[in-house]
């Protein structure tokens, strides 16, 4: 365990805040993204708002916490470590919803150049929404985390 990082530490109460922070900024990038996208009006913003912070509230908890107390609990906490782990859960849940779950389950039927635009499309958009993951668990892991001297 590096040194640096064993003086990192966190409180149960300062990790629910982060999960919260979290999904509240899920929250805004779905309402921010269904007012560019549709003609919704102020109460579709705010259904947005809130399913999108519920919904990645819920994400953060289930894909992600599991990963960060593994990160936490071998020493890799720092922020570096937290943005990866939001890019790497953000990136491999958007690709697994966007091909049908890496192709475990029924697609439409279609040729080989269609399933390959699917796949280059899903890594693609993945990876923006990867960014703004990261980006997610930087913040998440300013939240939480203070440095003990």
């Amino acid at each position: 365990m590096a040194s640096d990082d064993a003086r990192h530490e966190t409180t149960l109460d300062r990790a629910g805040l982060a999960i919260t922070a979290g999904g509240l900024i899920g929250g805004a990038i779905c309402s921010g993204l269904t007012a560019m996208g549709a003609s919704a009006g102020p109460l579709g913003l705010v259904a947005a708002f809130v399913l999108g912070a519920l919904v990645c509230a819920l994400a953060i908890t289930a894909v992600a916490a599991p990963i960060w107390i593994f990160m936490h609990l071998s020493g890799r906490r720092r922020a570096g470590h937290a943005a990866l782990v939001g890019a790497a859960t953000g990136f491999v849940v958007f690709v697994f919803g966007q091909t049908y779950g890496f192709g475990m389950f029924d697609a439409p039927p279609s040729d080989i150049q269609t399933l390959l635009f699917r796949w280059a499309s899903a890594v693609a958009t993945s990876v923006v929404l990867a960014a703004i993951a990261a980006v997610i668990g930087i913040v998440m892991w300013l939240i939480a985390y203070r440095s003990v001297r």
